[in-house]
């Protein structure tokens, strides 16, 4: 089989396509024939030693898939050969076939194709516990999506809305919060990107102070960090939540923690990965409610592009550059 590898730490051009022997599945493993592979901001950190999991060299990027089963292992009882699932597997994702413990696959519905199922866990599961889990969003606050129009960011845009919400989505173009307002954001809100200097902070917490008649948003959710969190934090409601998702601008912010005690807010840290392994019948019950939502036509993943395994290296700078709409997947060129 063909599989995407990172033999040496390096930008996206360092990767090369290798035949491999096909995996085995070992006791309680499945083997999937993969048909979409979805691009995620981690697999960008995975290939540069920047990510906190650093699977041994050499290892193909790539940690949400979806695929047939078409091996099963000693003990495996959830799923049999031919199924259709969605596999979460932190990496390995970028190859033909993969070997994946049976409690890390979820079946996919009839009526979700390959390309949409690879794109839909990692993201949709993140930003449900966010909002669900961490924030226990009611219906009526005011959300605010940070980097709106990436995949995590989309993904809290429609689950605001099924929870209830009023959604605030910003964004650094118009095309992207035009894709925002697609997908049922209720206002939108432009800032500019790159570094913000104080000034600029400070226009961005008046133009979100604005948006919510001076209150304030009742739950941020920020997967960029950088200067654009200290920002938000300032335009915090009484007694709001700042989810703390992710850090895609680069630089991780010292925020001042007499904010959290002005306000009387609550910074909250959002790590879907370990929350799946600490508390995995939540996880499934979880992933039942969203695949529910989808089923009844209440989230419909944005998949702007597909690349195949050859153009590995542009999906990957596409997404370092911050040009993603929602998700992007790649497709095995068999």
């Amino acid at each position: 089989m063909k599989a995407v590898l990172c033999k040496e730490y390096g930008p996206p051009e360092t990767l090369v396509i290798e035949d491999v022997p096909s995996p085995e599945p070992g006791k309680g493993q499945v083997v999937l024939e993969v048909h979409a592979a979805a691009v995620n901001f981690p697999d960008v950190l995975i290939i540069e030693n920047k990510y906190q999991f650093k699977p041994p060299l050499p290892f193909s990027p790539g940690g949400e898939v979806a695929g047939k089963v078409v091996k099963v292992g000693e003990g495996v009882t959830r799923v049999k050969e031919g199924d259709r699932v969605i596999g979460s597997c932190g990496w390995g994702g970028f190859a033909e076939e993969i070997a994946i413990d049976e409690g890390r696959v979820t079946p996919i519905p009839e009526e979700m194709d390959y390309t949409t199922a690879s794109a839909f866990l990692m993201t949709y599961g993140t930003s449900h516990h966010a909002l669900k889990d961490r924030a226990q969003i009611k219906p009526g606050e005011t959300l605010l999506v940070l980097g709106a129009a990436g995949g995590v960011g989309l993904a809290a845009v429609e689950l605001g809305k099924a929870m209830g919400a009023k959604v605030i989505a910003a964004a650094s173009s118009e095309d992207k919060l035009a894709v925002c307002k697609e997908h049922g954001a209720d206002e939108t809100l432009l800032y500019p990107s790159g570094a913000l200097d104080k000034e600029a902070q400070k226009k961005l917490s008046d133009q979100i102070k604005e948006l919510t008649g001076g209150n304030g948003a009742d739950v941020v959710y920020d997967p960029v960090g950088g200067d654009y969190s200290e920002a938000a934090l300032r335009a915090t409601n009484w007694e709001g939540r700042f989810l703390v998702v992710g850090f895609a601008s680069g630089p991780i912010p010292k925020i001042p923690l007499n904010l959290a005690l002005l306000k009387g807010c609550q910074i909250v840290g959002v790590f879907w990965g370990a929350f799946t392994a600490r508390e995995p019948q939540r996880n499934q019950e979880n992933l039942q409610e969203l695949m529910d939502w989808f089923k009844a036509g209440k989230l419909k993943p944005h998949v702007s592009k597909t690349y195949k395994f050859e153009e590995v290296a542009d999906a990957l700078n596409d997404m370092a550059a911050r040009k993603v709409k929602g998700k992007i997947v790649l497709v095995p060129s068999r």
